[in-house]
């Protein structure tokens, strides 16, 4: 065996280590406890570890809606329209646009949930037909779309801030030839 075969075998060996060792620490890193996150440095002397008891947390109240009605009259459409642009991903704006992942929203206010011709919604959008896309309807829904709709097909997590979502209503208050009046 030559040299070069025997450098070759024991680059080849000391590769696998390093790869070895690389992947236990990033497995480590990825999986690691309290106990092990602090290892390796020195306690502060004079500072004894203290121990807290785990309470159990009280579930968060849910905190009532904000009414976005009174907001509209300040909204800003333009602002909103930028804010659509994380919708744009899966929606379409346009007058006689086709629909995309999601139906078009021209027009939606006012506008029965499930309603859209060439759409197939999920059932759960179908069922809630009877509450038209007001503007509080609206403002729930973006808010969080899974809690407003209980297994709707939508995955968008939401918009938390009440004025992104009275900016954005805003904009779809203007994708319509006649908008809806504010009241």
């Amino acid at each position: 065996m030559s040299s070069f075969e025997l450098n070759k075998i024991i680059g080849a060996l000391l590769l696998v280590i390093l790869v070895s060792v690389v992947i236990g620490k990033v497995a480590n890193n990825l999986v690691s406890t309290d106990e092990e996150h602090g290892a390796g440095y020195a306690e502060k002397p004079g500072k004894e570890k203290e121990t807290t008891i785990a309470r159990p947390k009280a579930p968060k109240k849910k905190q009532p809606l904000q009414p976005v009605l009174e907001l509209l009259a300040t909204a800003d459409a333009m602002a909103g329209k930028k804010v659509f642009a994380k919708c744009k991903a899966c929606h379409t704006s346009g007058k006689n646009k086709k629909n995309g992942i999601g139906p078009n929203l021209w027009n939606v206010v006012n506008r029965a949930p499930g309603s859209t011709a060439g759409f197939k919604y999920s059932k759960t959008l179908k069922g809630i037909s009877g509450k038209p896309w007001t503007y509080e309807n609206l403002n729930a829904f973006l808010a969080k779309p899974r809690d407003y709709a209980k297994g709707t097909k939508m995955s968008f997590v939401g918009l938390k801030k009440v004025k992104d979502r009275a900016n954005v209503i805003a904009f779809l208050r203007s994708l319509s030839d006649t908008p809806a009046p504010l009241n």
